[in-house]
């Protein structure tokens, strides 16, 4: 039996849609919400909406602009080189995203009676983002809790999941090809699969390749 409202935190992206698909097999009604926080590319914002029609569930787009200017980072900024090196976090980390997206989550979360939140956080495949980690999801899921005095259950399915097994739980969706061929990755804003040379793109495609080798040999 399907369980009560769900909020899914939603990008448009793999990993987001993956969890959307997931929490209309989990709860009886499903909800999205969009930040646009002058990421790089206001396609994702298009994209989330577009999916969202599609899916037919409910979206909600919320002004978190302000994030811009106290944590540029290289999805904020285009002056900003997409960089990665050892030791340190990618230039792509946006200091406090999560921590804020959450706060903002339950707040809506409350307003349209979901006690559900869900996101698509995970601390396999993650660039060592502090705020990605199953601990801080823990700790905010108490913090939500305590400073509203409601009962949240915030769901991370993606968490132990490396993007091959991300790839698999979407197959297992019946949502495989969907996700595929709509959502957007890229940090250069290509939808699908993607320009192929960012971070996020070689990771997606990597995972894709694995878990298509492994359904094929599986196969024969």
């Amino acid at each position: 039996m399907k369980q009560e409202k769900a909020l899914v935190v939603f990008s448009g992206g793999q990993d987001s849609t993956t969890c959307l698909f997931w929490a209309k097999k989990q709860f009886a009604e499903v909800e999205v919400v969009t930040f646009n926080y002058n990421q790089r590319h206001k396609l994702e914002i298009e994209v989330a909406q577009q999916i969202a029609k599609e899916q037919n569930v409910n979206h909600h787009l919320l002004d978190m602009s302000l994030l811009s200017q106290l944590a540029p980072s290289a999805l904020t900024r285009d002056d900003i080189e997409i960089e990665e090196q050892e030791g340190e976090l990618p230039s792509t980390f946006v200091e406090g995203r999560n921590l804020l997206f959450l706060s903002f989550a339950g707040v809506l979360a409350k307003q349209i009676g979901a006690k559900h939140i869900v996101t698509g956080v995970c601390e396999t495949d993650f660039s060592g983002y502090p705020d990605c980690r199953d601990i801080f999801i823990k700790s905010m899921n108490v913090t939500l809790n305590l400073s509203m005095d409601h009962g949240f259950v915030i769901h991370t399915p993606l968490m132990w999941l490396d993007k091959k097994e991300t790839w698999e739980l979407a197959d297992t969706l019946d949502a495989l090809d969907y996700v595929r061929h709509n959502t957007l990755t890229c940090y250069n804003g290509i939808i699908a699969d993607g320009c192929g040379e960012c971070p996020a793109c070689k990771l997606r495609k990597n995972g894709l390749d694995l878990y298509l080798q492994e359904k094929k040999e599986r196969a024969i």
